[in-house]
């Protein structure tokens, strides 16, 4: 899902219309409308995006916080803030690259890759 689709799932389940959701929060409903429609990217000041959150009704370090953030980095076209702090997985970041792009990774394939690299880091496998 792209940020724009999470920002207009997330306003529509407050029941709130454009213009409705822009009056309350103070936000100018053209742009608003281009984000929701992925014409605008998502700002780079973290403290825009945490009141954005805040103003759909995100609970601060949950799962939807978290891939609200996740998805405005890359929608700017950055691997998340946290993960560029881990520098054991920065160094290994060009090897994926590499292999990702050298392989021919179908949805299924994709899927796979990604629930390997999640059991290679359960605390439960460890």
């Amino acid at each position: 899902m792209s940020f724009g689709n999470t920002v207009k799932k997330l306003r529509l389940a407050r029941n709130q219309t454009l213009r409705q959701f822009c009056v309350q929060f103070g936000h100018d409903p053209s742009n608003w409308s281009k984000l929701e429609r992925n014409i605008n990217p998502p700002p780079k000041d973290e403290s825009t995006l945490v009141r954005w959150a805040a103003d759909l009704g995100l609970e601060q370090a949950s799962a939807e916080w978290t891939e609200f953030m996740d998805e405005a980095a890359v929608a700017r076209g950055n691997i998340p803030g946290d993960l560029m702090n881990d520098e054991k997985l920065v160094a290994k970041l060009p090897a994926f690259f590499r292999t990702v792009r050298g392989a021919e990774l179908d949805d299924d394939r994709l899927n796979d890759l990604i629930e390997t690299i999640r059991k290679s880091h359960s605390p439960d496998e460890h």
